[in-house]
């Protein structure tokens, strides 16, 4: 200690008594330097808040992903035995279309489920707020815009590209 305490008094405009002033005062009095301390209570608030909208998007992907895989395996019929080497060609093709188009978005910096996330909270701000349970439908609770969409399919015409189509189409 004495040697850095020698350290430190070489400085231009200190000496060993100012130092040392210093240091007890600091020991002693602790709420005297409260100004290093408030700096960082505020960056420790700041990560915080980071941490805590990467949990929410995190949660919010991962039940996403779980909705969509349950939904996925409900809803798709087994295939023949005669059908399978096909689509596991088809499906290796449609993957590596997909890591590709991950890729492309990385790359450019773009955040699809960000942008997303943001569309949905600024037009519904509440969406997330509801519970299922309460059987308000997801999306506003306007039961003609589910209605809208239906007449393509009865009138036997095909629906605009899926997001993944527009995506394979070059709005990455």
């Amino acid at each position: 200690m004495a040697q850095r305490l020698e350290l430190a008094a070489r400085r231009p405009g200190t000496n060993k008594s100012a130092i040392v002033d210093a240091a007890l005062d600091r020991f002693l009095n602790p709420e005297r330097d409260a100004s290093g301390d408030a700096a960082l209570l505020r960056r420790l608030d700041r990560m915080n808040r980071q941490l805590d909208r990467a949990e929410r998007d995190l949660s919010i992907m991962a039940e996403t992903i779980a909705l969509f895989v349950r939904y996925y395996l409900t809803i798709t019929p087994p295939l023949p035995t005669g059908d399978q080497d096909a689509a596991r060609a088809l499906g290796r093709e449609r993957f590596e279309m997909f890591v590709a188009q991950v890729g492309k978005r990385i790359a450019s910096g773009g955040r699809l489920v960000a942008d997303v996330m943001e569309q949905v909270s600024t037009s519904n701000p509440d969406l997330f707020m509801r519970h299922i349970e309460e059987g308000a439908p997801l999306g506003g609770g306007n039961a003609q815009t589910a209605t809208e969409s239906r007449p393509h399919h009865a009138a036997g015409q095909q629906p605009g590209p899926s997001p993944a189509g527009r995506e394979e189409v070059g709005h990455v």
